[in-house]
This record gives C-alpha cells, sequence and structure tokens, in this order.
C-alpha cells in the first residue's frame, strides 16, 4: 500500500483501505459526512488529509499520525509546514454586499447535489465584484482551496462550532 501522507486524497484512502471509512468516523465523529454518496464521490476526491484535518477541526499531523498507525505506518514527527493562504484576515468590506446567491452545503448534500459544482455554476453567472456565500456546518476547506486556486477573493468566518459561511468574490 502506499504511504499516507497530508497530501493523500481522502477518496484514495477510501479505496485502499478496507474500513477505512469507519476508521475516519472513529477517529472524528465529524467525518460521518463521509456516509454521504455524494460527499464521498466529489469533496473526498480534492481533499486531502491536511484539508480534512481542517474541515474536522484537529490538527493535520495528528490526523495523519492516527490514519498510519491504523494501517500499520510509521508515525512521523515534525509540524505542518503551513503555506501561506490568502484567505483575507481581516474582514473585508466586500462581504457586507449583498450576495448574488447564498449556497446551503447541507441542503445541496440532502439533495444529493455536488456543492463544488454547485458553487462553480454560480460563480459563473456573476459580474466581476459579485459575491457568492457558501453556508456549511463545517469549515470547507477543499472548496476554499480550490476557490483560491481559481484567482477569486475568499473569506470565511466562523460564526459557531457548526456554522461557517465562506464569501466568494469574483
Amino acid at each position: 500500500m502506499k504511504e499516507i501522507t497530508l497530501e493523500t486524497k481522502i477518496s484514495d484512502l477510501l479505496n485502499d483501505y478496507e474500513g477505512m471509512k469507519d476508521i475516519l468516523i472513529d477517529i472524528n465523529p465529524k467525518f460521518k459526512k463521509l456516509n454521504n454518496p455524494v460527499l464521498r464521490r466529489t469533496l473526498a476526491k480534492i481533499a486531502g488529509v491536511k484539508q480534512a484535518a481542517i474541515v474536522g477541526g484537529m490538527d493535520p499531523m495528528d490526523l495523519l499520525n492516527k490514519l498510519r498507525k491504523a494501517v500499520g505506518q510509521e508515525v512521523l514527527e515534525g509540524a505542518v509546514d503551513d503555506e501561506t493562504k490568502t484567505v483575507a484576515s481581516e474582514v473585508p468590506k466586500w462581504i457586507l454586499n449583498k450576495p448574488a446567491s447564498i449556497l446551503d452545503v447541507k441542503e445541496l448534500l440532502d439533495k444529493e447535489l455536488n456543492p463544488l459544482a454547485e458553487v462553480h455554476k454560480a460563480l459563473r453567472n456573476l459580474e466581476k465584484g459579485e459575491v457568492v456565500t457558501v453556508v456549511s456546518d463545517f469549515q470547507p476547506e477543499p472548496l476554499i482551496d480550490e476557490f483560491i486556486k481559481l484567482g477569486y477573493e475568499v473569506y470565511l468566518q466562523k460564526v459557531d462550532e457548526d456554522e461557517f459561511v465562506t464569501y466568494i468574490k469574483k
């Protein structure tokens, strides 16, 4: 089997290791979302271990080592080299603009829709400077990383433990 790293995709873990979904859920109950087939087919393909840890509110090295230990791999020492994010750290004024659309990840998943595809659709119809708001019950790190890579401005607001609002500006 391949060595598990911070970049290993969750879908690869699920495919390569028998019972991995249950292992992940045992490590962190927030990973129960992996029971949703849409999430497994979509976000699990783009989310690595590091992103999954952030979604689960965990230290990435802690999750990595728990996964490695569960499959018989050697535990690693060291800290995560945190690359510079381009998510605004100060609250940008543009989040006060009325959003062109508001997407709720939980509702999308309940309807078996792909949140990433739905956000892409919403962004395609925007004028420059307009904003799409994404509401979720977890920190949607894979979505955030995807839109930063595509050149959008992104701001994440943690409302409480189970509510996050992500603002994406075209």
